[in-house]
């Protein structure tokens, strides 16, 4: 089963070259974030053409997430399942691919360290925790991907020195990242590679791309099972070039079923 998350930054924007991408790299799962689409308006019957399963929960021009899969969608879920009112942003869908329960996520940014929306994002993480505890088993088959906006380590981020102090790298988001790898979940990309500077985003300014200027926020958290029965996981660069791309690379992962 190849397993994709993909930022595409407007699906209105980039549907072309996601048709086209699918087409060219077979996946059987693909995790969207930030369709910036209201539900009524997501493309199922273009995926249809290609074989493919969709389920949306989208919200206009802000946020947005899918799962789109052509080896089952079942137990579709929107949102948190803990009881709680409903987050206020499209940002998690849950769906059963291939035996396999899968989280769509679209992780709040946080903006900056003394933002209300940073403490927002350190909330939703912990009902991210706390829900995985109260509906799942680390034993079970899992993947809770997406576009995490968390830079997990030094590795992950072309200017450690010069990026402290602001999100995507401080440590209480990294703590939420260390809490989720304690219940069962592990980054499956740092199974396979170690090295520094491997990113899944890039601003689009300054020509940050091309001069290698990045950071990795886009995840594949696994449990143990799904992690010992993935063969490869990288990183397409190839998506983020040419015209109109999104600002994320997908991240892909194979896994033997």
């Amino acid at each position: 089963m190849r397993l994709v998350t993909w930022n595409v930054n407007s699906l209105n924007a980039r549907l072309e070259r996601a048709l086209e991408w699918f087409e060219l790299m077979q996946p059987d799962v693909v995790c969207l974030q930030e369709t910036k689409l209201a539900a009524e308006e997501f493309p199922h019957a273009e995926f249809a053409e290609l074989g493919y399963e969709s389920a949306h929960h989208g919200q206009g021009q802000w946020n947005g997430v899918a799962i789109v899969s052509r080896v089952g969608l079942d137990d579709v879920h929107n949102d948190f399942g803990d009881g709680a009112d409903p987050d206020v942003d499209a940002r998690i869908i849950w769906a059963t691919c291939g035996g396999v329960r899968v989280a769509s996520c679209y992780v709040p940014n946080g903006r900056s360290l003394d933002d209300d929306h940073y403490q927002y994002k350190l909330a939703w993480l912990d009902r991210l925790q706390n829900d995985l505890e109260a509906n799942l088993s680390a034993s079970d088959d899992i993947c809770v991907v997406g576009d995490f906006n968390i830079a997990p380590d030094d590795r992950d981020v072309w200017d450690p020195k010069g990026l402290v102090g602001v999100t995507h790298t401080s440590q209480s988001e990294r703590d939420k990242l260390a809490t989720l790898k304690a219940w069962g979940l592990e980054d499956v990309f740092r199974e396979h590679h170690d090295e520094a500077g491997l990113y899944s985003w890039w601003d689009y300014r300054d020509g940050n791309f091309h001069k290698r200027k990045g950071m990795r926020i886009d995840l594949i958290m696994s449990s143990a099972s799904v992690r010992a029965a993935t063969e490869r996981v990288f990183v397409d660069r190839n998506a983020r070039k040419g015209k109109l791309p999104s600002d994320h690379a997908p991240v892909v992962a194979d896994i033997t079923r």
